[in-house]
């Protein structure tokens, strides 16, 4: 067998044992890469488990905000102008023309509790056995200037086949983020084309992760859009209140 016949004989499993058994060969620590982290490879490194919960979300969804008319109206024009563009957008026509002036609207800046929106900022979670970082899409975090305490992430989908799965990503940003601020639970989301999902994970113990994930939200919808933007809302007065 050559080596090309070999190394098209490994599973996915085989390349991550493999990467990682040469990282302690060169007294390295494996590092993952949140834009290319695969589901099997985070659970190579954590134990992390899908739930089922009909009611996990309960307190986050059947939240009582009102929205006002010039809202509502805000979110259908976004709608009109983008419904028949949302499936073809690249990542970036995605981000510039639907899910960036959401995230502005929702306005996540306050000064007085010093918070406010990153988009494209760099995270790194360090341990003995292995690192987590990379540039993640948007988060909320403490800090005006630079990042100080992620509370809340959104990864979007990418495009490229090989790392296109947003939702291993998310959870690795989530995990980074609940060990560096020693949370026990967090919130994201993770968007792909018009479909938004949301996602709670929670700490059960050392390395050992639980998570869940919401129903679909369409947003090309108006009646999704609207409570994508109340869930949203109602996670920035739930960071105001934390920080």
């Amino acid at each position: 067998m050559n080596i090309q016949d070999f190394i098209a004989s490994l599973t996915n499993k085989d390349l991550v044992d493999l990467y990682r058994e040469l990282e302690k060969l060169e007294n390295k620590i494996p590092t993952y890469f949140f834009s290319k982290i695969t589901e099997a490879q985070l659970k190579q490194i954590v134990n992390i488990k899908r739930k089922i919960s009909n009611n996990c979300f309960d307190h986050w969804f059947n939240n009582s905000i009102s929205l006002p008319d010039t809202i509502l109206d805000f979110l259908f024009y976004l709608i009109t102008e983008n419904k028949d563009f949302v499936k073809d957008y690249n990542e970036e026509d995605l981000k510039i023309n639907f899910i960036a002036p959401i995230l502005t609207k929702v306005h996540y800046k306050d000064l007085e509790h010093e918070i406010r929106a990153f988009y494209d900022e760099k995270l790194t979670y360090t341990t003995e056995e292995f690192i987590l970082t990379g540039n993640c899409d948007f988060y909320v975090a403490k800090g005006l200037f630079s990042p100080e305490k992620p509370y809340f992430f959104i990864q979007e989908f990418k495009r490229e086949l090989q790392y296109s799965n947003p939702q291993p990503q998310l959870l690795a940003e989530l995990i980074a983020a609940i060990e560096l601020n020693n949370f026990v639970t967090i919130k994201g989301a993770y968007i792909i084309g018009a479909i938004w999902n949301f996602v709670i994970l929670e700490k059960l113990n050392t390395n050992k992760y639980q998570y869940f994930v919401s129903e679909n939200f369409d947003s090309t919808k108006i009646e999704d859009l609207t409570t994508i933007y109340k869930n949203l809302v109602f996670v920035k007065n739930e960071i105001l209140n934390l920080a």
